[in-house]
């Protein structure tokens, strides 16, 4: 069993919500898309019950040839309305969902990396009003993850950092963490690219872990990414993953393992049902983390699933967490 890690729960499932990424878009022909009083956008409930909409006209084509086949950017559309209603829905709706930890990713608002630092320090500080949850800050660019942690406040709670690999230029983040007391990420990237199957994927996060523990980051504070990719672009890949998630955990046995976990999914239909089948056979497999649309995959049945397949294998001896799980279950229902 993993170390806890502070400020994160302990015997459970740790979800990282995915939802809040500039990159996260819905399709035009959507039911959730709606004409309200000459506005075009999409239709919500705030968690006060109120109905809302996040105004999306100026994007929408006109064309409805156009539209069949636009998907609206709605994280990027909210945060350049400056839609704090939508902004503070899509984070909190996570939080209340069971996220404990809340990706922030602003890479597609701007090819310009100076405008990237100015959005993701204005995102965490607005993250940071409307949550104490952790959050993680997410980029491929390293200056825009620092620039994230300079407008990050960790009396509030502390940050994490989406990700460190072996690619030239993220070896910084090592000491980036160490010095904001930040929660890492590694990811399986190598150097020369994408890992090619489970034994590469574990070869490059082994030589992640030489640098963290070179760079003096704490065991309970490092979450392993051994990459998800879509099954439908390669039937061999839900495979690969997996086959790496067991040799990391029997490696590494109080590390934090994670991944993508809906990523296997895109393309197909029901990605619900595949994602939902993908995160409780990558749990069996040593997983203790996912990230994950919390919304779609309610978490709480990870973590049934979880303390289940422990009592039933020994693993929680006379089912002494499993019982408890289940008091606690019947207290909420009360």
């Amino acid at each position: 069993m993993p170390t806890q890690t502070r400020g994160l729960p302990k015997d459970r499932i740790i979800i990282i919500g995915e939802n809040f990424n500039a990159t996260r878009k819905i399709k035009a022909t959507s039911p959730r898309v709606r004409e309200v009083d000459g506005r075009t956008g999409i239709a919500y409930t705030d968690l006060d019950g109120t109905a809302k909409l996040l105004d999306c006209t100026d994007v929408i084509p006109d064309d409805p040839a156009e539209r069949h086949s636009f998907m609206i950017p709605h994280i990027a559309q909210a945060l350049r309305n400056e839609d704090l209603d939508y902004i503070t829905w899509a984070i909190k709706a996570q939080e209340l969902a069971g996220a404990h930890i809340i990706d922030l990713c602003v890479d597609e608002m701007s090819v310009y990396p100076e405008e990237r630092y100015e959005w993701i320090k204005s995102l965490v500080k607005t993250a940071q009003s409307i949550t104490d949850s952790i959050v993680a800050i997410d980029s491929s660019d390293s200056k825009t993850i620092y620039a994230g942690l300079e407008a990050h406040d960790s009396s509030r709670s502390r940050p994490a950092i989406n990700s460190f690999n072996l690619e030239d230029g993220r070896q910084e983040l090592v000491g980036m963490a160490k010095e904001r007391d930040a929660i890492l990420f590694a990811n399986a990237s190598g150097n020369a690219g994408m890992p090619q199957n489970a034994e590469e994927r574990v070869v490059n996060l082994t030589q992640c872990m030489e640098m963290m523990d070179d760079g003096g980051i704490a065991i309970e504070d490092r979450f392993l990414d051994a990459l998800v990719f879509p099954v439908g672009a390669g039937p061999e890949f839900g495979g690969h993953y997996l086959d790496a998630v067991r040799a990391l955990r029997d490696k590494y046995p109080d590390v934090h393992i994670f991944g993508g976990h809906s990523n296997v999914s895109f393309g197909l239909p029901n990605r619900k049902l595949l994602n939902q089948t993908f995160v409780t056979l990558s749990i069996q497999a040593g997983c203790d983390a996912a990230m994950i649309d919390p919304l779609m995959n309610p978490p709480a049945d990870f973590d049934g699933f979880n303390f289940a397949a422990n009592a039933l294998t020994g693993v929680d001896e006379y089912s002494v967490q499993y019982l408890k799980y289940q008091r606690g279950l019947r207290r909420k229902k009360k």
